[in-house]
Protein backbone atom coordinates (compact mmCIF):
# COMPACT_ATOMS: atom_id res chain seq x y z
CA UNK A 1 0.00 0.00 0.00
CA UNK A 2 1.29 3.66 -0.60
CA UNK A 3 -0.26 6.62 1.25
CA UNK A 4 -0.84 9.89 -0.85
CA UNK A 5 -1.21 12.93 0.92
CA UNK A 6 -1.19 16.62 1.36
CA UNK A 7 -2.65 20.22 1.58
CA UNK A 8 -3.21 23.31 -0.38
CA UNK A 9 -4.87 26.59 0.27
CA UNK A 10 -7.21 28.05 -2.73
CA UNK A 11 -8.28 31.55 -2.06
CA UNK A 12 -12.49 30.39 -2.68
CA UNK A 13 -15.09 29.81 0.34
CA UNK A 14 -14.98 26.58 1.00
CA UNK A 15 -18.82 26.08 -0.08
CA UNK A 16 -17.59 26.76 -3.54
CA UNK A 17 -13.84 24.48 -3.29
CA UNK A 18 -16.33 21.76 -1.91
CA UNK A 19 -19.22 22.05 -4.27
CA UNK A 20 -16.55 21.83 -7.47
CA UNK A 21 -14.78 18.83 -5.85
CA UNK A 22 -17.78 16.80 -5.16
CA UNK A 23 -18.94 16.44 -8.39
CA UNK A 24 -16.48 14.36 -10.25
CA UNK A 25 -17.71 15.88 -13.86
CA UNK A 26 -15.97 18.82 -13.30
CA UNK A 27 -12.58 17.16 -12.66
CA UNK A 28 -11.55 17.41 -16.68
CA UNK A 29 -12.12 21.30 -16.22
CA UNK A 30 -8.85 21.40 -13.89
CA UNK A 31 -6.83 18.04 -14.23
CA UNK A 32 -5.43 17.62 -17.72
CA UNK A 33 -5.04 13.54 -16.89
CA UNK A 34 -8.76 13.09 -16.87
CA UNK A 35 -10.03 12.68 -20.04
CA UNK A 36 -13.66 12.27 -19.25
CA UNK A 37 -16.07 11.48 -16.90
CA UNK A 38 -19.52 10.67 -16.45
CA UNK A 39 -22.08 9.89 -13.99
CA UNK A 40 -23.23 6.72 -13.12
CA UNK A 41 -25.81 7.35 -11.07
CA UNK A 42 -29.04 9.72 -11.63
CA UNK A 43 -29.88 12.81 -8.81
CA UNK A 44 -27.60 15.04 -6.86
CA UNK A 45 -24.16 14.31 -5.77
CA UNK A 46 -24.17 12.57 -2.92
CA UNK A 47 -23.05 9.56 -0.85
CA UNK A 48 -23.28 6.81 -3.26
CA UNK A 49 -22.84 8.80 -6.65
CA UNK A 50 -20.67 6.68 -8.73
CA UNK A 51 -19.00 7.91 -11.63
CA UNK A 52 -16.90 6.28 -14.68
CA UNK A 53 -13.49 8.59 -15.70
CA UNK A 54 -10.95 7.56 -18.51
CA UNK A 55 -7.17 8.75 -17.33
CA UNK A 56 -4.50 9.64 -19.65
CA UNK A 57 -1.94 7.58 -19.19
CA UNK A 58 1.56 6.31 -21.16
CA UNK A 59 -0.16 2.42 -21.66
CA UNK A 60 -3.59 4.61 -23.14
CA UNK A 61 -6.60 6.02 -21.49
CA UNK A 62 -7.80 4.25 -18.63
CA UNK A 63 -11.37 3.11 -17.00
CA UNK A 64 -11.85 3.81 -13.61
CA UNK A 65 -15.23 4.01 -11.51
CA UNK A 66 -15.40 6.49 -8.55
CA UNK A 67 -17.71 6.06 -5.59
CA UNK A 68 -18.40 8.79 -2.88
CA UNK A 69 -18.44 6.22 0.24
CA UNK A 70 -19.35 9.66 2.71
CA UNK A 71 -20.66 13.11 1.70
CA UNK A 72 -20.19 15.64 4.75
CA UNK A 73 -20.63 19.16 2.96
CA UNK A 74 -18.64 21.52 3.29
CA UNK A 75 -16.09 19.12 5.54
CA UNK A 76 -15.40 15.99 3.96
CA UNK A 77 -15.34 13.58 0.66
CA UNK A 78 -14.55 9.93 1.37
CA UNK A 79 -14.24 7.84 -1.89
CA UNK A 80 -13.07 4.43 -3.20
CA UNK A 81 -11.91 4.41 -6.63
CA UNK A 82 -11.47 1.04 -8.63
CA UNK A 83 -9.26 0.39 -11.61
CA UNK A 84 -7.77 -2.73 -13.05
CA UNK A 85 -4.31 -1.63 -11.49
CA UNK A 86 -5.46 -0.53 -8.08
CA UNK A 87 -8.21 0.27 -5.61
CA UNK A 88 -7.66 3.70 -4.17
CA UNK A 89 -9.53 4.59 -0.64
CA UNK A 90 -9.47 7.84 1.44
CA UNK A 91 -10.69 11.12 1.81
CA UNK A 92 -10.55 14.94 0.75
CA UNK A 93 -11.48 17.54 3.94
CA UNK A 94 -12.07 21.17 3.69
CA UNK A 95 -11.35 23.94 5.85
CA UNK A 96 -12.05 27.47 6.30
CA UNK A 97 -9.00 29.34 6.37
CA UNK A 98 -10.27 33.14 6.17
CA UNK A 99 -11.94 33.61 2.98
CA UNK A 100 -10.30 31.04 1.83
CA UNK A 101 -10.59 26.86 2.36
CA UNK A 102 -7.68 24.66 3.27
CA UNK A 103 -7.92 21.55 1.41
CA UNK A 104 -6.41 18.33 2.40
CA UNK A 105 -6.21 15.03 0.48
CA UNK A 106 -5.32 11.48 2.02
CA UNK A 107 -5.26 8.26 0.03
CA UNK A 108 -4.13 4.35 0.34
CA UNK A 109 -3.08 3.39 -2.95
CA UNK A 110 -3.24 -0.56 -3.38
CA UNK A 111 -1.67 -1.69 -6.44
CA UNK A 112 -3.29 -4.94 -8.07
CA UNK A 113 -1.33 -7.77 -10.16
CA UNK A 114 1.53 -6.25 -11.76
CA UNK A 115 1.83 -2.85 -10.61
CA UNK A 116 2.36 -4.33 -7.07
CA UNK A 117 6.05 -4.54 -8.01
CA UNK A 118 6.15 -1.14 -8.86
CA UNK A 119 4.25 -0.03 -5.31
CA UNK A 120 7.62 2.36 -4.87
CA UNK A 121 7.27 4.24 -8.31
CA UNK A 122 3.18 4.27 -8.01
CA UNK A 123 3.77 6.25 -4.64
CA UNK A 124 6.17 9.10 -6.46
CA UNK A 125 3.97 8.61 -9.41
CA UNK A 126 0.62 9.38 -7.55
CA UNK A 127 2.24 12.27 -4.94
CA UNK A 128 3.21 14.45 -8.17
CA UNK A 129 -0.19 13.65 -9.95
CA UNK A 130 -2.33 14.36 -7.06
CA UNK A 131 -0.62 17.39 -6.23
CA UNK A 132 -0.69 18.73 -9.97
CA UNK A 133 -4.22 17.80 -9.91
CA UNK A 134 -5.35 19.75 -6.93
CA UNK A 135 -2.92 23.06 -8.13
CA UNK A 136 -5.08 22.80 -11.29
CA UNK A 137 -7.95 23.16 -9.06
CA UNK A 138 -6.47 26.12 -7.59
CA UNK A 139 -5.88 27.86 -10.57
CA UNK A 140 -9.25 27.44 -12.15
CA UNK A 141 -11.11 28.13 -8.93
CA UNK A 142 -8.76 31.42 -7.94
CA UNK A 143 -9.42 32.47 -11.91
CA UNK A 144 -13.34 31.91 -11.59
CA UNK A 145 -13.30 34.25 -7.94
CA UNK A 146 -14.23 37.64 -8.11
CA UNK A 147 -11.63 41.09 -8.37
Amino acid sequence: MVEVSGEIRIECPVDVVFDVVADQRNEPRYNPALLEVEALTEGPVGAGSRFRAVHASRGGPMEMTVELTDYDPPRRIASVTTASWAEIRGAVTFDRAGDATRMRWSWDVRPKGLARVMTPLVGVVGRREERACWEGLKRYLEGLAPA
